[in-house]
Formats: structure tokens, sequence, C-alpha cells
């Protein structure tokens, strides 16, 4: 392998500064047109790449910007980390990712590192851990010695900060009563998530539309799977045992698990029961019978928080910081899983 080439090598080959070796290489007018060529040609000869590290620390910034989400293998984050590329890259900045699965300790261990001068700012969707334990000090921490941080989906009330988010309480309510304008009368929901604040709002929405119009609430429907427990036993107990002619998955593998289980025990979608999940997955329409979903605009979530944090990044010093939360909005998908509505509604 080649052995690296640096302005400190350029300059020592023809007996000039750093500084004058920098300055050829962007072209700046204050060096020689004779002397810029030189340097140019041989810099170009020998495959020279800027150091961007070096050039952080001596610009104060390394154009980078981190993102820490609590998993890859839902298509939300999926959609949400193009969104957020998108915008880096129309802005010059390169992105740094990294999955917390879900636990504190890797969420804590990770921010240690991007903090130490390897990005300008930081995108967090929180782990399940930090908001069951509400544990938030190594935020606070990152934006004290490091930069600015914006939540986006998954926040705490806790952080002062920027957070882009969901309309979750209303999109759940509208789901609840889209079904309940379909006929529905006892709606489950089910989640593998608990210790999650997304999923207490969405139950909140959820519970409000079935007292809003007059239906009884079952605790036993409301099917929050903890990690741990095997889904497909906790599903079929629950249709064998409970009434249940619609069920909203509160996130992807929670819809698509419900529906083939309940098509195992012979149910038929949509007549005897209905299914609507959170996120819209793009295979949702090849699915049979094809899914009713809410769209989060999950990308349009990423490319909102990558702007916030960008704009944050490149504001002068000395701007007076004014924290917002974007929220945005959602969109019901109609698709075959569900019934038409009922005309008495």
């Amino acid at each position: 392998m080649k052995q690296r080439i640096t302005l400190k090598h350029i300059a020592k080959t023809f007996n000039v500064s750093i500084a004058t070796v920098s300055k050829a290489l962007k072209d700046s007018h204050e060096i020689s047109v004779a002397t810029k060529l030189k340097i140019q040609e041989y810099a170009k000869l020998h495959n020279y790449r800027p150091n961007s590290i070096a050039l952080s620390l001596l610009n104060k910034k390394s154009k980078t910007i981190g993102v820490i989400m609590p998993s890859i293998l839902n298509p939300f984050f999926v959609k949400t980390f193009s969104g957020i590329e998108q915008v880096a890259n129309e802005k010059g900045y390169n992105v740094i990712a990294i999955v917390s699965h879900g636990k504190l300790d890797k969420e804590i261990s990770s921010i240690i590192v991007l903090e130490n001068g390897l990005i300008d700012g930081l995108l967090i969707s929180l782990s399940e851990e930090a908001e069951a334990k509400q544990h938030f000090s190594h935020l606070e921490e990152f934006i004290d010695n490091a930069g600015p941080i914006v939540m986006f989906d998954r926040v705490s009330d806790s952080v002062n900060t920027d957070k882009v988010i969901v309309d979750d309480f209303n999109c759940a309510y509208k789901a609840t009563e889209h079904l309940i304008k379909t006929g529905c009368k006892h709606i489950s929901v089910v989640s593998t998530l608990d210790n999650v604040g997304i999923i207490k709002l969405r139950i909140d929405g959820y519970l409000k539309a079935l007292v809003d119009y007059n239906l009884p609430i079952n605790r036993k429907i409301i099917n929050l799977i903890k990690p741990g427990y095997d889904f497909e036993t906790e599903l079929k107990t629950m249709l064998d045992y409970q009434e249940v002619d619609a069920i909203i998955g509160l996130e992807e593998f929670s819809a698509v698990e419900s529906m083939m289980i309940a098509q195992d025990r012979g149910y038929i979608v949509p007549d005897d029961i209905s299914i609507i999940s959170f996120t819209s997955s793009d295979f949702f329409k090849y699915t049979k019978p094809s899914i009713t979903c809410i769209n989060q605009h999950s990308v349009f979530m990423g490319k909102t928080a990558a702007e916030i944090l960008i704009s944050k990044i490149e504001q002068p010093l000395g701007t007076e910081t004014v924290f917002e939360t974007k929220t945005i909005k959602t969109t019901l998908i109609e698709r075959k899983s569900t019934k038409p509505l009922v005309n008495n509604y």
C-alpha cells in the first residue's frame, strides 16, 4: 500500500511552506501561476487527498453529523435516514449512522465517541431503555460540550432541544375512528414496544376515540408484548379468548404478524377482522389483502430534522437559541384490509 502524501510532504518537496501548498491547491490568487501548476500537478500525480480530520481541527468544523437510531430493521427508520442523507448531501455534510438497538449503554457509548470532535451535531431517536429509565444526562453533556441535538420521532420533553415528531395521538384517534366508522366495535391495539412515549400517545388516542364513540374499553385487547414473550402465542390467546373485530398494529411487525396469525386462525380479512398498521411500508401494497396504513411521512421527517440541525450548526455565534418542536401530520392510506365506511356515519 502506497504511503499517503501530506501537505507537509509536498511543502518539503518544493521547499515552500505548508500554507503555500494549501493555497496553491485551493487555486489562490496569492500564489504564482507557475508554483500553483507545479504543486497541483504533483498532488494529482501522487493522488493527494485532503485529511478531513486535520481540516476539521483547523476549521473547527467536521462537516459531519451523527445519527443514532434504535433500529435499521424498521422501514420507518430506513426512510427517515434516507431523508436525512438527502439533506446532508445537498448541504455538503457527511453522515455517521449508529444503531442503538434500543439499548441505553450503546446510546451512551456512541455519543461519547461522537462528541470527541467527530461531528458538529447529532440527530437522535431515543432508545427504549433511555425512555424507560428516563436517563438523558448523556444528551445534555453532548449539547454542553459538542454541539446541537435534534431529536426525532422518539423524543423527551426533559431535554431542552429541537424536536421533530409525528402527531401520534391524533393519528391513532383517526385510525380508531376509521375502524369504528366501518362498523368495528371490538378494536385491539398490538405492539412489540412498551416503554416508548409514542406508544403511550397512540394508545391514548385510541382510548379517546373509543370514549367519544361510546364503545367499551377492554384492557385485555390492549396487547403490549414485552421482550422475550412469544408474539404468536400472545396473539392466538387473545383471538381465542377475546372478541376482536379489528387490530391496529402500532408498528409494522405487529400489523403484519397479527394479520397472518388471524388468517391462520380462520379469520377472513376484512370481513371478520380489519387491520391497520402504523408506518407505510411499500410492501403493504402487495400483501393479501393489501394493508391499510398510517403514512407518517418518514422521509419528510428525516429531511426536516436534518435541515433544523444543520441550520443550528451554521448559525452565527451569539445567535439567540430558540428551540422548536415540529409536528409531522399523518395520512391514512386505505387499502383492502379494512371495510368501506358505513353509510350511517
